[in-house]
């Protein structure tokens, strides 16, 4: 099968950032699936590990969201059938998607949207999941709307990436929070709104001074999607007492939580692959998460979060991507579909 691999970003032995090869298509054991990927979609986790000489990938197949076909079952399977359509984000230890065909645990995997193509699902997986462990289960809300969901705040940092995108939507069409985030440029702003957010204050300055012009003091919850270093002491000065902030950005040295003593404020990490890494007791939620997420968008209720279509899964294109991605300028996802 052809799969795509990352060259060393140590390597002067080209400019390319990617090498198309040919591989033996893996063989499903226990509870994997063997997939025929039909598209996919970057994060920005694919280009940090690419970049990264500290965190080359083994495989040197990158990619960590999928759309596509069962083509075989491992003995142990039970969620899934050979001809089902299904999308999914993988795990970070092994070998990434982008290729012809990619093993995946059922566990982690979910049927694909009916109303979707498969370039638009693919845009969903990794973010969906992050999102939802964030607000649902790191932060505690809960996942409908309910009278206290009603009354809360959430502030949502950086909300026209791909996460701050389906964090929008989850934190306003199923939980019923009100919905304040942050963008900067017009673009951005107006996506953050077609997503369904109330308000939208610019993460460039003081966020007191921001919320203030909505007339709002505290926030009951704070999402952050962008440098977790940078925004903590606006963090800390809107977070209500005793709220809580939840992170998915982690920092390149300490940081202190002091700060966070006065209000008694609850700080959590976000990792969508610390379920999948660790093979935890939970970790089947993100398959029943998935599901749940593909029932609100034929509901009509939650919709992708897609923006470009590169084309085909080509060298080229993914290094189109990967560019783009690390422009910091991005708005939804970038998907490709097919492969060469």
């Amino acid at each position: 099968m052809k799969a795509i691999t990352t060259n060393s970003p140590q390597s002067n032995d080209t400019d390319a950032l990617f090498t198309e090869t040919e591989i033996e298509i893996p063989t499903p054991e226990s509870r994997d699936l063997l997939v025929r990927v039909k598209a996919i979609s970057v994060n920005p986790i694919d280009y940090k590990v690419r970049s990264s000489p500290q965190r080359q990938h083994p495989s040197g197949i990158l990619g960590w969201d999928a759309a596509g076909i069962v083509e075989a079952v491992g003995a142990e399977v039970t969620l899934f059938k050979v001809g089902d359509e299904v999308y999914y984000a993988g795990s970070v230890i092994r070998s990434g998607c982008n290729s012809e065909y990619h093993l995946v645990d059922e566990r982690i995997v979910g049927k694909k949207p009916t109303s979707l193509s498969f370039a638009e699902a693919a845009a969903l997986p990794l973010t969906t999941i992050t999102a939802w462990e964030a607000l649902f289960e790191r932060l505690g809300i809960e996942s409908e709307k309910t009278p206290e969901n009603r009354s809360s705040t959430v502030l949502i940092i950086g909300g026209a990436g791909g996460v701050g995108s389906i964090a929008i939507q989850l934190a306003k069409q199923v939980a019923g929070l009100q919905v304040i985030a942050t963008a900067s440029r017009a673009e951005s702003i107006a996506w953050c709104k077609k997503m369904g957010a109330d308000e939208i204050i610019n993460h460039h300055q003081p966020f007191r001074s921001g919320l203030a012009v909505i007339d709002i003091n505290y926030v009951d919850y704070i999402l952050c999607l962008n440098d977790t270093a940078q925004h903590l002491p606006n963090m800390v000065d809107v977070i209500k007492p005793q709220g809580k902030i939840c992170s998915i950005v982690s920092t390149n040295s300490p940081f202190d939580l002091n700060p966070f003593f006065a209000k008694s404020i609850t700080f959590v990490w976000e990792l969508m692959f610390t379920k999948s890494r660790f093979g935890t007791d939970d970790m089947q939620s993100q398959h029943d998460l998935l599901n749940q997420v593909a029932t609100l968008i034929d509901r009509g209720i939650v919709k992708t979060t897609i923006t470009k279509n590169l084309g085909i899964l080509n060298s080229t294109n993914l290094e189109t991507a990967h560019k783009l991605l690390e422009s910091g300028k991005t708005i939804g996802k970038i998907v490709l579909e097919g492969i060469e």
